[in-house]
């Protein structure tokens, strides 16, 4: 057994001061509002920290150099990286490719989640950032990838058809599938996609209210990266965001660096739909860990870390270079939310959305996916069921 001792427990509806983790089997066996020491349990004193859950990152492309469409390794790689920011466990992101380099990572993606890598952050099932989304709302997406679901002719190399039969061939292995529910073919995909075990995500789109509300109505239940890259809000055309706001249904993602969506809209996102329907993302590239003025890739795509982001060759933002531990700080800094709030974004509210059962709340029976932030929110440790994968030093 081992036993956190004397940190501030972070619980979904208080903090625990100077309390006690009895960790045991993988597994939460007990919460104690002292400081424990059952006899023959190793104690490890966590005096001066917080003790959360593990942070759940449900869009991440990559991190330290590292993209998840790199070829064979490379989702292995950002496993390994990921827990010295907190995290736990994360969906391998894809931004739109060709099918063989997407039944390449949907293949690591399968291995890793079999066999997770020691030391390693849990790997989910992928979240594609797909071809199905409108090129006027592409961002960094490669536009020569992009395709209709609804197939027709062969653009290039391959057609839509082609995308869905690698996603159907692996369906286990993908979570999230993002697309522009107002393109041709796509709001008749979201029921096969839903019947298949997919989360479908309205995100890169054009989609005004009405058709917004269609898509929900078809089965969609999260939205990619609130406020970026889809129509903006406005008091007579709430527009796609305005309808992923006011529909209780849908979980929203939220890019919470303070730049891609400033601290105010982000507040009101959170007032909007509480923390329950909304879900910290890093939306992390391969720049992530980087110093400014790093290079690195995107999909193939080469991106620059700037000061604020990561952007392509023209200056268009191609994802961000934040990492969880910082998005935890800035929900409590920037966006002025209780500690016990950034928790339920940066754990629950994503370990629900993907059907976690055990994950994302520390209650006696849970899996031991815990962080241990310093007072200034700083990883210091991370356990992945209960053995320690990360120590600051």
């Amino acid at each position: 057994m081992i036993v956190l001792a004397g940190g501030d427990i972070v619980l979904p509806d208080r903090i625990v001061s100077s309390g006690s983790l009895l960790i045991d089997s993988a597994r939460i066996a007990a919460v104690e509002a002292r400081r424990a020491a059952p006899a023959g349990a190793a104690v490890i004193d966590l005096h001066d920290s917080y003790v959360v859950p593990g942070f759940v990152d449900v869009h991440v492309h990559g991190v330290e150099n590292h993209d998840s469409l790199d070829g064979p390794g490379s989702i292995a790689a950002v496993a390994s990286r990921l827990p010295r920011y907190g995290v736990t466990a994360f969906c391998p992101t894809t931004v739109a490719c060709a099918p063989g380099a997407l039944a390449t990572a949907l293949d690591e993606v399968a291995a890793t989640r079999l066999h997770r890598p020691v030391r390693s952050a849990r790997v989910l099932p992928a979240h594609l950032e797909s071809n199905f989304i409108n090129p006027d709302y592409k961002g960094a997406q490669p536009l020569a990838c992009l395709r209709s679901p609804a197939g027709g002719r062969t653009e290039g190399d391959f057609n839509g058809h082609d995308i869905l039969a690698v996603i159907e061939s692996r369906a286990a292995d993908v979570g999230i599938v993002t697309l522009a529910p107002e393109i041709d073919g796509a709001l008749g995909l979201i029921p096969r996609f839903v019947r298949a075990g997919h989360r479908v995500s309205l995100g890169h789109s054009g989609a005004d209210v009405d058709q917004a509300f269609a898509a929900i109505e078809a089965g969609a239940r999260h939205a990619t990266h609130l406020f970026n890259r889809m129509t903006a809000i406005a008091h007579r055309a709430p527009g796609l965001a305005g309808a992923v706001l006011a529909h209780a249904d849908v979980r929203a993602e939220l890019i919470c660096d303070g730049y891609h969506v400033h601290p105010a809209m982000s507040r009101i996102a959170i007032a909007a739909k509480g923390v329950n329907g909304i879900m910290a993302i890093t939306d992390g590239t391969a720049g992530s860990g980087l110093a400014p003025g790093s290079m690195a890739r995107l999909g193939g795509q080469p991106i620059r870390v700037s000061d604020q982001a990561a952007v392509l060759d023209d200056g268009t933002l191609a994802g961000s270079t934040l990492t969880m531990d910082r998005a935890f700080r800035n929900i409590v800094a920037l966006f002025q939310a209780s500690i016990t709030e950034a928790a339920m974004m940066c754990s629950t509210t994503p370990a629900r959305a993907m059907g976690l059962t055990g994950f994302g709340v520390i209650a006696a029976g849970n899996i031991a996916d815990l962080v241990v932030l310093d007072r200034a929110f700083r990883v210091t440790r991370t356990f992945i069921g209960g053995e320690e994968v990360y120590r600051a030093g």
